[in-house]
């Protein structure tokens, strides 16, 4: 009776610099052997076996191998995986791509959109330039099919998926097309998810672990005065009124300037911070003098504290902000104060924060609790 052939499950990926052909498989010596006796080199770290594309097709694999085993290639094939993975956005760029997107690039900057519009936009239309038929006119069809065989298989953020068909919308313009997209009917409905929120202990464990000067001092201004992590960036030493006890947000989401108090307890905190490291132009200074401190690391000392305070939530500087806003709507402030605190143009983004607040799902009888209540009383009556 003949054996049962391995499946060898094929993908294409980078490694060492090179791009390669790996094959996983479950351990069967003779076909061990033979890949290594075929040419196959083996990789300790990922623990697989594989071939530089460099010395081998796609169809000379298979032929190696027909007799020996099934190759599951659907991870090669799939048309986003044909691309030259290897390389970068902008290397597999033409130069004349380049200096379309680059006038595309001035014509948003004319738009006066932020420096993080001007790039998350440039990027998506990049791409959807790069997997694009070049034999097929801009349509609505073509759109549709960039975001099913780049954001679906990528697994994008809704929130990406609605900026791409933004940033195709001006591109369309930009190029004086004929074709009108209606942004409602192709980007996807927005997320509906409530935020996370932080106790008022887990606030306290949080700055009391964080033993940095300068992580602490950033985690303390983000939840006490409500700021998103960019607006703390970018705040600068002129932002700041001790006398008033404000902070100035300058040119915050939507260009909006705006005032945010800064807690009373902090104040001594602050002063120490900039005592020791004496910053000369922003705020919160990175290791370069003069020079903005990076929201990746602010991202990355967070999540060390979480889990010095033995916090699991699923956390974010983001968090803080959404805590700052809920603590004040559970003590009683004015929604219209809050939306004014957060810089939020509609009341309707401030109102998400009523529907986390503690005390009114607290009063709430839960009917399990109902029961048994009901339940005692029935036996103390008997």
């Amino acid at each position: 009776m003949e054996a049962r052939k391995r499946t060898i499950v094929v993908s294409l990926i980078k490694h060492r610099e090179l791009e390669v052909y790996a094959l996983y498989f479950e351990f069967e010596y003779n076909l061990k052997e033979y890949c290594k006796n075929s040419g196959a080199f083996w990789s300790q770290s990922k623990n697989m076996w594989y071939y530089p594309t460099s010395k081998i097709t796609l169809d000379e694999l298979k032929e190696l191998y027909k007799n020996k085993a099934i190759l599951d290639i659907k991870n090669v094939t799939t048309p986003i995986l044909l691309k030259p993975v290897s390389l970068s956005l902008k290397e597999q760029l033409t130069e004349e791509q380049k200096k379309h997107l680059n006038q595309f690039y001035t014509y948003l900057k004319g738009k006066r959109f932020s420096a993080s519009t001007l790039k998350t936009y440039c990027t998506l239309v990049a791409e959807y330039i790069i997997h694009k038929d070049e034999n097929r006119p801009i349509d609505v069809r073509s759109i549709e099919k960039h975001a099913e065989e780049v954001f679906v298989p990528k697994k994008s953020s809704v929130s990406t998926h609605r900026q791409y068909i933004s940033a195709m919308k001006h591109y369309l313009a930009f190029i004086n097309s004929d074709l009108e997209i209606d942004f409602n009917a192709l980007a996807p409905r927005k997320d509906k998810k409530l935020p996370n929120v932080l106790s008022n202990n887990e606030v306290l464990e949080l700055i009391r672990v964080t033993k940095n000067l300068k992580h602490r001092v950033c985690i303390a201004l983000i939840y006490s005065s409500g700021l998103r992590v960019g607006e703390l960036i970018n705040l600068k030493i002129r932002d700041l009124d001790i006398d008033r006890k404000m902070l100035k947000v300058q040119s915050g989401k939507g260009r909006k300037d705006r005032y945010v108090p800064i807690a009373n307890v902090i104040l001594p905190l602050l002063h120490n911070y900039l005592n020791t490291y004496t910053p000369k132009t922003y705020l919160v200074e990175g290791l370069e003098e003069g020079k903005q401190y990076s929201p990746m690391s602010i991202r990355k000392f967070l999540k060390n504290s979480c889990q010095q305070a033995h916090i699991t939530k699923r956390i974010s500087p983001h968090t803080l902000r959404h805590s700052y806003a809920t603590h004040l709507l559970e003590n009683g402030t004015d929604i219209r104060y809050i939306q004014a605190l957060l810089g939020h143009s509609r009341p309707e983004t401030t109102m998400i924060y009523t529907q986390v607040r503690s005390q009114d799902l607290q009063k709430i009888t839960n009917p399990l609790d109902l029961i048994i209540k009901q339940l005692e009383n029935h036996k103390k009556i008997n």
